[in-house]
């Protein structure tokens, strides 16, 4: 008999959460999902603020605000029990491929979440443009710069930073579950996160506000804000995500938890 897992114990608990929620109430999934977004709105809103006015300061201190500011997002979404694409990314796999659910019923989870991530990252990302700080901005600030060169990275360059954003948001999830103390919880979640944002990966779920918040910042206005490149972007950040939190971290980690070595997570 292989040996039991506290961690994918932990897994398979929201896994089960998850699967009963949809089931008995779809609306109620669908609106954790919309929070989600929400969350992760207000996190890009004020990171790209501050980042802002960090730029003004010294060339390359917005990039680290950024990314510390950006990192607090997930710490809201796990504490306030959102539903985050990229980490069901994660869950769905594992749920595969423990046979806790049938893959129609994970594929309805995930697309269910995603969804609803993308309806609320255009919804809350147009209703943060019509706030004070983002009123009157110039096209040549920090924002509007960033998500310029994320509209215009190769595809292999999305598809990679993709994969290592995905395996470092899946990272500090997994990593928060084994930690008890609240106060360690939340630094190991920041300084992770930290790691994708100040590195400029791609996260599929993170550019749905970003990019509503720059098309309407700029009124329209980018050059490289075309239909195609953002298709482009989300379509490619989308499976480098799944590769890289679905296959890499979920799967990778539950081959590595089907042992009858004692050596489990």
């Amino acid at each position: 008999m292989n040996p039991v897992s506290p961690l994918f114990e932990k897994i398979e608990a929201s896994i089960e959460k998850k699967v009963d929620l949809i089931g008995n109430s779809y609306a109620r999934y669908a609106v954790r999902a919309l929070l989600a977004s929400l969350f992760l709105t207000l996190g890009t809103a004020v990171a790209f603020s501050i980042a802002i006015k960090g730029e003004h300061i010294a060339h390359g201190f917005g990039k680290i605000l950024y990314a510390f500011m950006f990192s607090w997002s997930l710490v809201m979404i796990l504490y306030m029990n959102a539903e985050l694409g990229t980490s069901n990314m994660l869950y769905m796999s594992v749920g595969v491929q423990r046979k806790r659910l049938k893959l129609g019923l994970a594929a309805k989870i995930l697309f269910t979440c995603i969804l609803f991530n993308l309806i609320g990252g255009v919804l809350f990302g147009f209703l943060i443009s019509l706030t004070t700080p983002f009123q009157d901005l110039p096209m040549d600030n920090y924002m509007l710069e960033s998500i310029a060169v994320k509209l215009t990275k190769p595809t292999t360059t999305i598809l990679v930073e993709a994969m290592f954003a995905n395996i470092v948001v899946n990272t500090a999830v997994l990593i928060s579950m084994r930690m008890k103390d609240d106060a360690g919880k939340v630094l190991a979640i920041v300084f992770i996160i930290f790691i994708f944002a100040f590195l400029g990966y791609e996260h599929v779920i993170a550019n749905f506000p970003a990019f509503t918040l720059a098309y309407f910042v700029s009124g329209g206005q980018m050059d490289a804000m075309t239909v195609g490149n953002v298709i482009h972007n989300l379509s490619f950040a989308l499976i480098g995500n799944y590769v890289g939190g679905g296959l890499v971290i979920g799967l990778g980690y539950a081959w590595l938890n089907q042992s009858k070595s004692s050596y489990v997570d």
